[in-house]
């Protein structure tokens, strides 16, 4: 069992799995400030609300821990560690059943032209390329999902906040769909789920920055840090692509 295990870590090659989940780790940091912070924003900004009085009780201390949200976030990284499972599991077995080993390379390019288009989305105007780098519009969260959060965000802790960060990981998101892909091309449901995991912690930083500073945070991203999340996903573009590279040449 241990050795199927480490197998299932390097599918794509003996370095491959720590390339993906740090590539996506980096995703996350860059993300969680210019996309996270924004998007999720109302969320941890209602639980931080919901959780204020029982912290501002306790001092310091419990600010800082009221505003990890740690049962939301744990919510998150199982959600999304399962979506990671998922799509490494069945890219995995259609590679394997079908002897197309480059299907792993082909989702490695899918997730460097993905991050590519995230990188191209957060420069200025004015340097942005032509539209077909740019990423599509996506639904927004419809009724039946609100319906479903609503008493989970008035009372967020414990076991709530954990199923409130398991509901909100569906949302439909451009930066989740790079980092899925990143995690199919691992080849495995294991280290699918690694990679995923990795991606929500690069993202937690950011989120926890708005739960304790409020719409503040989100001023303070300015264009400099739009810039710099735009350097950190090209360079994570350059990076998948070369992995792809690597495993068909």
């Amino acid at each position: 069992m241990l050795a199927n295990c480490l197998h299932d870590l390097t599918a794509i090659g003996p370095g491959g799995l720590p390339a993906v989940a740090l590539a996506l780790f980096l995703a996350g940091l860059a993300g969680g400030v210019t996309h996270c912070a924004g998007m999720c924003a109302p969320f941890v900004l209602a639980q931080a609300g919901a959780l204020a009085d029982r912290s501002a009780a306790g001092g310091m201390l419990a600010r800082l821990s009221g505003a990890a949200l740690v049962p939301y976030h744990l919510g998150r990284m199982l959600g999304y560690a399962g979506l990671g499972a998922l799509a490494g599991g069945t890219a995995g077995l259609i590679s394997q059943l079908s002897g197309l080993r480059w299907l792993l390379a082909a989702l490695l390019l899918a997730a460097a032209l993905l991050m590519a288009a995230q990188a191209s989305s957060r420069l200025p105007q004015r340097f942005r390329p032509g539209r077909w780098l740019r990423l599509p519009a996506l639904p927004a969260p419809g009724a039946r999902l609100g319906n479903l959060i609503a008493p989970l965000l008035a009372a967020p802790g414990g076991w709530r906040g954990v199923g409130l960060g398991l509901a909100l990981s569906a949302l439909p998101c451009g930066l989740l769909y790079a980092a899925l892909a990143g995690a199919a091309a691992t080849g495995s449901a294991l280290a699918g789920a690694i990679a995923m995991a990795a991606f929500v912690a690069g993202t937690i930083p950011a989120l926890v920055g708005v739960a304790l500073l409020g719409r503040l945070f989100l001023r303070r991203a300015g264009e400099g840090l739009q810039l710099a999340g735009a350097a950190l996903f090209a360079l994570n573009a350059t990076v998948l692509a070369g992995m792809a590279w690597r495993l068909v040449a």
